[in-house]
């Protein structure tokens, strides 16, 4: 298997392996690998039908099953949620950074998305390390928020979207964690589902949240995929956010989506 890095910061393309048919533990640890030294890796050319991407998510762990999905889900794959935009949509799911669903208590670690249908040009999405953007903040802005939490509520990112009535989380987040795995900082507040800092008055939590919402869109921080069909990408979220970018309507882009249990944000 190899691993090529896209740029120093985030995003790596992995080559040399075969997902649609089962494969060892070597391989398992190599992937794994290479979302901790890389945030977001990519694979083409890999087929895969509902059982193998089953199969590659649980590399990584237990799926995450989020109440908000039920309307997309695979009838007999509860953890698979599909993705899908054409020439009647009217939203796409993530065309603002974020990170995924975290308005849980314990928001997903990672996602494992497939697409199989592609549009002629555009679709891309955009990764961005909050390593790197909380690495470049002053010492001073760094110090304000440490020990700052944060609101993440899913009715700012699904509210018009799933049948009315039903229950959405919200749930208070550090504004900066740790990652358990590597131990490093990352910044957790996102402009799709964060809504104030607690602790704060309004327009400072309003002038605190615009500024971090416009520092993680540095292109410093970013690397760009553009899909293939049959193309994976699977990334880390407690230490990136991303962005689908609708620019391809009214052509199709579609596949499905995996998510992985997380755990508590610290």
């Amino acid at each position: 298997m190899t691993v090529e890095k896209l740029n120093p910061t985030i995003g790596a393309y992995v080559s040399g392996v075969d997902l649609t048919q089962p494969f060892g533990e070597d391989v398992a640890d190599e992937l794994r690998r290479a979302l901790a030294e890389n945030l977001a890796i990519f694979l083409r050319d890999q087929p895969i039908d509902f059982a193998a991407h089953r199969r590659l998510a649980a590399v990584f762990g237990e799926a995450h099953v989020a109440p908000s999905t039920k309307p997309w889900r695979v009838p007999g794959f509860d953890e698979i949620t599909r993705m899908h935009a054409d020439e009647n949509s009217t939203y796409v799911a993530g065309e603002d950074w974020h990170s995924d669903m975290s308005a849980d208590p314990e928001p997903p670690m990672g996602s494992l998305l497939y697409l199989h249908t592609i549009p002629p040009l555009g679709g891309d999405t955009v990764f961005a390390s909050m390593y790197a953007a909380w690495d470049a903040l002053s010492d001073r802005m760094k110090a304000q928020l440490e020990g700052l939490s944060a609101v993440h509520d899913a009715v700012k990112a699904f509210g018009g979207l799933v049948p009315k009535g039903q229950a959405l989380p919200c749930t208070s987040h550090p504004v900066v964690r740790i990652h358990p795995v590597t131990g490093r900082k990352a910044l957790y507040v996102n402009r799709g589902y964060t809504t104030r800092i607690e602790g704060i008055s309004e327009r400072e939590s309003e002038a605190l949240l615009g500024f971090l919402f416009e520092h993680v869109q540095s292109p410093m921080f970013q690397c760009r995929f553009t899909w293939s069909p049959h193309a994976i990408a699977i990334w880390d979220n407690r230490c990136g956010q991303h962005m689908a970018i609708w620019d391809y309507f009214p052509q199709v882009r579609s596949g499905y989506r995996i998510q992985v249990k997380g755990e508590k944000p610290v």
